[in-house]
């Protein structure tokens, strides 16, 4: 029986959506083709209608999930708040795929390295866009600070076991960036 295009592309997106989940909430190497497709509902089998291999899949699905719009009409200082949260450092699987899986792009291939590049630059936008402020070098300076700060912040909160260090580079990260934020909005 042949499938439509339509339920070709709701299959296919069903699979990076579940690729992303579980790579960002597992990693890359401890992923396998057939563990993607069975949380996606559908055949081993049918995985290569729709990538090439694994490390297509992987490029494929980073560049899916760094596309979102992280913002969502939000404010910055919203979204600060929302990304140094422990909501988002306690569930990796549904948060940032940079602050996942941005330390193993450097085992991937170039197609994996070339999604995260994009992603980078597109993320990087959205922050200048969403700052406050004229002056167009400081905001690309604040934007690239800020986001730095954010992602680092969050694999370090995860990485270690005591809660309250945790929560501290959390609150201390943004409590920084809206110091910093001030500044460029002042200047």
């Amino acid at each position: 029986m042949k499938v439509s295009r339509e339920q070709m592309a709701e299959n296919r997106r069903r699979i990076l959506d579940v690729a992303s989940l579980l790579f960002k909430d597992k990693g890359f190497e401890a992923v396998s083709v057939a563990e993607v497709m069975k949380a996606a509902g559908l055949t081993h089998g049918g995985f290569y209608g729709h990538f090439s291999s694994k490390d297509d899949l992987v490029a494929q699905t980073l560049a899916h999930a760094l596309a979102a719009d992280s913002f969502s009409g939000a404010t910055f200082s919203d979204f600060v708040a929302s990304y140094l949260a422990p909501r988002h450092r306690n569930n990796p699987g549904n948060g940032c795929p940079t602050a996942g899986l941005a330390a193993a792009i450097r085992h991937q291939t170039p197609a994996a390295t070339a999604a995260m590049t994009e992603g980078l630059r597109a993320q990087l936008a959205r922050i200048e866009k969403a700052l406050p402020g004229e002056d167009t070098a400081d905001k690309r300076r604040a934007a690239i600070g800020s986001w730095a700060a954010m992602v680092g912040a969050v694999i370090l909160a995860r990485a270690v076991d005591d809660p309250e260090l945790s929560n501290e580079v959390l609150d201390q990260t943004r409590a920084w960036i809206d110091t910093r934020v001030g500044e460029v909005a002042h200047d």
